[in-house]
């Protein structure tokens, strides 16, 4: 008779990656919403914490449900993590209502006194057409809400909201980014991956500092939840305590690097793609 004896285990060592906070809607197939952002958060080595905002039924393609949690719950949900962590960055995604994004602003405050930098995608429609943000709080958005964010990342649709007409060139999408960025004090990067052409051009203004970071499109691949990994991705650059705009060029490489290696299945209703949030490479890079 074999005999084996196991070894006691190793002393653990206690690790202690940066804290980044998503708050934002559930999506049940885990390609948007709080799943995309853990995922990314992981990939970058961050410890990702969640305050869920909603609970949205949907498939790639398809929203079929959609249910907010209560105001109390998600004040309740920062309160507490707020108080056990410390959080070193933070985004919104999906805040769904004007109770939830109350909650969200009147939870903030002890973060915003700490300096704790936020990044808010503003998400108003899902990739299949579905109204994702209600329209009672759209006015808190664009009165109170944005000007907390250290970083607003709306695509093309988005910015068109918030400007009144959807930028359609590069030009405009610089004129707009400045103009939002004059209209609530903090940073902005509009994405233009929607844009015609080859190249997936986004703009980031800064105060006076202008960047384009952009890469080849990739087609073929139709997916959703980039907006969300992508905000997530800066997010995590801020938490290792990278510069905005190297935080953005990381996330840039890494959302191009998550579409050009999605998944790809045949479902019931077709072909489903999803994205790659472990692409095997080390994030956030920077340089």
């Amino acid at each position: 008779m074999m005999s084996h004896t196991i070894s006691a285990p190793m002393a653990p060592t206690l690790a202690r990656p940066p804290v980044a906070l998503s708050m934002a809607g559930s999506d049940s197939c885990a390609g948007a919403g709080i799943q995309a952002d853990l995922k990314t958060f992981g990939a970058h080595g961050c410890y990702g914490l969640t305050v869920v905002t909603a609970v949205v039924a949907e498939a790639p393609g398809r929203v079929t449900y959609v249910e907010l949690m209560p105001a109390a719950l998600v004040a309740a949900q920062i309160r507490v993590l707020e108080e056990s962590f410390p959080i070193a960055a933070a985004k919104t995604g999906m805040l769904g209502g004007r109770l939830q994004m109350e909650a969200v602003l009147e939870s903030w405050e002890p973060l915003a006194r700490r300096g704790t930098p936020l990044v808010v995608d503003p998400v108003m429609i899902s990739t299949s057409g579905r109204r994702l943000l209600e329209e009672d709080a759209m006015e808190l958005l664009t009165t109170e809400f944005l000007k907390r964010a250290r970083l607003i990342t709306p695509n093309l649709d988005e910015a068109g909201v918030l400007l009144g007409a959807r930028p359609t060139t590069r030009q405009q999408m610089l004129d707009g980014a400045r103009r939002l960025a004059d209209r609530w004090g903090c940073a902005v990067l509009i994405k233009g991956g929607h844009l015609a052409g080859e190249q997936c051009p986004d703009v980031l203004v800064d105060g006076p500092t202008v960047a384009w970071v952009e890469a080849a499109r990739i087609s073929g691949v139709k997916t959703h939840g980039t907006g969300c990994a992508y905000s997530a991705a800066i997010t995590a650059g801020l938490a290792h305590g990278l510069a905005l705009e190297a935080a953005v060029r990381s996330a840039k490489a890494f959302i191009t690097e998550a579409i050009a290696r999605s998944f790809r299945w045949n479902g019931g209703l077709g072909e489903i793609d999803a994205l790659n949030h472990a692409t095997g490479k080390n994030w956030p890079v920077s340089g």
